[in-house]
C-alpha cells in the first residue's frame, strides 16, 4: 500500500534534469510516474520508479540531493467528480494533503497522494471501499 517516492532537489540550470534521467536510464531504472515544482533558483522532482533503492544509490553517487519519501497511490475512475468524491472523502476525515499529483490511463486515474499520516489515508480509503493502486501495479506501469 506504502509506495516508495524519491524526490530530488534540481538547480535551476540547463541539461540538469537531462543528467539525471541518463543516470536512471544507465541503470535501468524506470520511471513510472513523475513531477515537477518549480521554485525560483530550484525544482523538485517527484517521481516512482520500479527500484527505488538502487535509483536512490546512484543519484546519491551522482551528487544529487535525494531522499525517499513514502506516499499512497489511489485509483478513481477517469470520470467528472471521481476525484471531488475521494478527496470529499479525505477531508470529512481531518485527513490532511502535503501535495498530490495523478495520471490518467484508459478508464482510470491514478493519484498518488502525500500525508503526514499515510496509515490514515490508507485506512480512510479502505474503510470507504476504495481502490488502493499497489506497489506492484505501480512500478511496472
Amino acid at each position: 500500500m506504502i509506495i516508495k517516492q524519491l524526490s530530488v532537489f534540481l538547480e535551476d540550470k540547463i541539461g540538469r534534469l537531462t543528467e539525471m534521467t541518463k543516470i536512471l536510464a544507465e541503470n535501468d531504472i524506470n520511471i513510472s510516474a513523475f513531477n515537477i515544482a518549480d521554485a525560483a533558483d530550484y525544482g523538485i522532482v517527484r517521481f516512482i520508479v520500479d527500484n527505488p533503492e538502487l535509483a536512490l544509490k546512484v543519484l546519491k553517487e551522482n551528487r544529487f540531493s535525494v531522499n525517499i519519501t513514502n506516499v499512497v497511490g489511489m485509483i478513481v475512475p477517469h470520470e467528472s467528480g471521481a476525484l471531488y468524491k475521494a478527496l470529499e472523502i479525505l477531508s470529512a476525515n481531518d485527513i490532511t494533503i502535503d501535495y498530490m499529483y495523478a495520471f490518467a490511463i484508459d478508464n482510470s486515474a491514478s493519484v498518488i497522494i502525500r500525508s503526514s499520516s499515510n496509515e490514515d489515508v490508507i485506512r480512510v480509503l479502505q474503510e470507504n471501499k476504495m481502490s488502493l493502486l499497489k506497489v506492484s501495479d505501480i512500478y511496472k506501469i
